[in-house]
């Protein structure tokens, strides 16, 4: 009967966390987006290199949110 609950237990919390992960990351890409924006309308001159760096940011953020998301779903599979 523990062994129910337990899977119960790990399923919901693989769910609770990959659900985290993509919140996280749209909340982390989004201040990315409005601090690449700030920049740009104080340097309009260095929007190439502002807009680069914030895609490689969110690229990583991405990334990241990628992996937690896969760890939560191998949670609920295993």
């Amino acid at each position: 009967m523990n062994f129910i609950l337990l899977d119960a237990l790990a399923n919901a919390g693989g769910a609770v966390g990959a659900g985290l992960a993509a919140i996280g990351a749209g909340i982390g890409i989004g201040q990315i987006g409005k601090g690449a924006v700030e920049a740009i309308a104080r340097q309009p001159e260095a929007s190439n290199d502002i807009r680069a760096n914030m895609i490689l940011a969110a690229a990583l953020v991405e990334g990241a949110a990628l992996f937690a998301i896969i760890i939560g779903f191998l949670a609920m599979v295993l």
